[in-house]
């Protein structure tokens, strides 16, 4: 299986924390994080990715914008939106979501 790259952007710095710790540990995945989303839209023009991953804090209209600039960008990219939950829901999401789009 190739690595999944993925982007985290979220406004909790302890959450986003957890949550690259959580994405890391799997060994065919590999996450950066961001709490600003113009650093994120930046390093995501530049960068391939697999998986946004969406966390708490964000504003909805940023939510929103940042959403449709990924999808502009990388068509082919899955935006998974996260609030918790524990590190069994998170892989869960992210895996139901591959399976539905046919990735697993």
């Amino acid at each position: 299986m190739k690595t999944l790259e993925f982007l985290l952007l979220g406004k909790n710095e302890a959450i986003l924390a957890i949550l690259l710790r959580l994405v890391n540990t799997d060994e065919n995945w590999n996450a950066v994080a961001f709490n600003n989303e113009k650093e994120a839209q930046e390093y995501f023009k530049n960068n391939k990715i697999d998986i946004v991953l969406l966390s708490s804090g964000i504003e909805d209209h940023v939510e929103k914008e940042f959403t449709s600039f990924c999808l502009k960008q990388q068509p082919e990219v899955e935006v998974i939106e996260h609030f918790g939950g524990g590190s069994g829901l998170l892989k869960s999401e992210i895996m139901h979501r591959l399976y539905l789009k046919g990735k697993l």
